[in-house]
């Protein structure tokens, strides 16, 4: 198997801490070298091995793949309409998602197939190596189980997340509609997915309802996650951290209880920049849960509802400008912040032994991504040491194109 030597790498963000406190592991004149998939050995450029291949970076920055922890990409429809709407002045709710049920049952598995692969490509395209995708558009046994089986096409990540909304036909039946949830829904969607989700919110499932059907998941042997916080206050992160969730993803509202609660706990706080730029919901003080202890992370949340982005250097311009964060904090939470609340130790670091997933940025420094804000920064993506995106195009000759499946 051949190997691949990058060199000439300006400024390394390898992810692994120095004894002098810098978190995100600068690296300057570095070299990194792949071999069967894996970084196989970092150092200082002028004493790089050898290899059958030479990159070189040309003094540009190398950072570790994107690892976005929260998307919802396998759906029908379009709900640009609501957007205007809001930016008119109406409010978020959370109801808007019945619309994208309605879609997303009509559409048969080749367009939702064709449509989920177009996103990955754009993933790719800026710098997402790892994704989750969650289910929560189908809200039937039978359209659950298809919106994990092909989410499961693309990735390991899988998320069910019947528990997102009680659909029309249940209307004042939400507890009728947990029993199923947690009943065949569950049976048949468990197979294809890793993860157990629930939006735990005033307008979508009480505390009580979000207990169900997270401990039903965990007795099958997925991994629970939890939406909650959003919308208001409420006892989700709570729940979150009793259950030993792996991540509560939006967080916008947070008591100070619920803050020393995730500091002491295992569970990382996902935040999702995106939602708050598309719903005009005030942003979370980044500032103030890093300063606290919490454990934070970055994701899209690409959704056609809330955060139709799937731009992880937008998300972090937005953390950097408008949630207190530095540019290096958000780097971290946007790889490995990721890949903690994904409990994942393969990805999200430049470091031997973790998958060869890296980034070539168009810019001397990842200070770029939110110092140049909407600018295709993105030169070229490995995933498993494969070139699979150049700025010219889709790398041709992989078998990756289309899958972040590992």
């Amino acid at each position: 198997m051949s190997t691949s030597l990058i060199t000439n790498i300006g400024e390394l963000t390898t992810n692994v801490g120095s004894p002098d406190g810098d978190r995100v592991g600068t690296r300057l004149d570095a070299a990194v070298l792949i071999d069967g998939g894996r970084i196989a050995w970092v150092g200082s450029a002028d004493a790089a091995p050898g290899a059958d291949e030479i990159v070189d970076a040309g003094g540009r920055a190398v950072i570790p793949g994107f690892v976005d922890s929260h998307s919802h990409l396998v759906f029908g429809g379009d709900r640009a309409a609501e957007f205007e709407a809001r930016m008119a002045g109406q409010r978020y709710a959370a109801g808007g998602i019945r619309s994208t049920v309605a879609a997303t049952r009509a559409a048969s598995d080749d367009e939702l197939r064709a449509r989920l692969r177009g996103f990955v490509d754009e993933l790719l395209a800026q710098g997402t190596t790892t994704i989750e995708v969650k289910s929560g558009y189908g809200l039937s046994v039978a359209d659950e189980e298809r919106l994990v089986r092909l989410a499961a096409e693309v990735t390991p990540e899988v998320t069910f997340l019947g528990a997102h909304v009680v659909p029309a036909e249940y209307a004042d039946r939400a507890d009728e509609y947990v029993d199923l949830v947690t009943g065949p829904m569950l049976d048949a969607c468990a197979p294809h997915s890793r993860w157990i989700d629930v939006f735990c919110e005033t307008g979508a499932f009480s505390v009580v309802q979000s207990r169900r059907v997270l401990e039903a998941g965990i007795a099958k042997g997925l991994m629970p996650r939890v939406h909650a916080s959003q919308l208001g206050p409420g006892d989700g992160v709570r729940l979150a951290v009793e259950l030993g969730a792996a991540s509560i993803d939006h967080g916008t509202y947070l008591t100070d209880d619920d803050i020393a609660a995730l500091a002491a706990s295992d569970t990382v706080l996902t935040l999702l920049p995106g939602v708050e730029f598309s719903t005009r919901q005030p942003y979370p003080n980044g500032r103030r849960l890093i300063d606290a202890g919490v454990t934070v992370a970055l994701a899209c949340d690409t959704n056609p509802g809330s955060s139709f982005t799937s731009s992880m250097p937008f998300c972090i311009a937005i953390a950097v400008r408008d949630m207190g964060m530095t540019p290096a904090e958000a780097v971290w939470a946007a790889t490995a912040g990721g890949a903690r609340a994904l409990r994942r130790d393969d990805v999200g670091a430049i470091t031997p032994g973790a998958r060869a997933d890296l980034v070539l940025l168009g810019a001397p420094t990842r200070i770029h991504l939110a110092y140049r804000p909407g600018v295709p920064l993105v030169d070229r993506v490995w995933k498993d040491g494969a070139a699979v995106y150049a700025a010219s195009g889709i790398a041709r000759g992989t078998d990756t194109h289309g899958s972040l499946a590992r």
